[in-house]
């Protein structure tokens, strides 16, 4: 997000629709140079997790998780630093779009401290994902280095706030 061009956007649901397991240290996709994506109602992509969170773009991304494909349930954008929710945890930053597979699909490339798959996360078929725009004013103290689950209803993990440029990992 440019906050000299960006105003506010509406959240991109989505919903999983199938859930994957492995992870890669070889995998080769390619950080492309777009900052964000229109999708549209219908599209499935696919999200995987990366901890190569500080690559500029045209970087080669190898260490990757997969965590699933999901099913857009409303149109709209999807960019660079927005957060990826699923099932009301915050489960990391978009830092990209992958083009291998179009126009079959995108991988979306979520930033994450540690990599993690779709089990790891408990993701299931019809688990809810949302992309919602980041705030500055979202989850301001710092979390000392914890990954655990974020709680939807108070954005606290373990009884600390989490912050939006420290994204949650996995369960503990």
């Amino acid at each position: 997000m440019n906050p000299h061009e960006d105003g506010a956007k509406r959240t991109v649901p989505a919903m999983v629709v199938k859930v994957l397991t492995h992870r890669r240290e070889d995998r080769g996709m390619r950080l492309e140079e777009f900052t964000s994506r229109c999708v549209r109602v219908g599209e499935v992509h696919e999200l995987v997790t990366t901890d190569q969170a500080g690559s500029a773009p045209g970087a080669r991304i190898d260490r990757v998780g997969f965590l699933g494909f999901a099913e857009i349930q409303g149109a709209g954008v999807i960019d660079r630093g927005d957060e990826l929710w699923a099932d009301g945890r915050l489960v990391g930053t978009v830092l990209g779009f992958d083009s291998c597979h179009f126009p079959n699909h995108y991988n979306v490339l979520i930033a994450v401290d540690a990599l993690v798959t779709g089990p790891d996360l408990d993701l299931r078929p019809e688990t809810a994902v949302s992309f919602r725009q980041a705030t500055a004013d979202t989850r301001t103290e710092a979390m000392d280095g914890h990954t655990g689950v974020v709680d939807s209803r108070t954005d606290r993990v373990d009884g600390r706030t989490a912050r939006a440029d420290r994204p949650v990992a996995a369960r503990s």
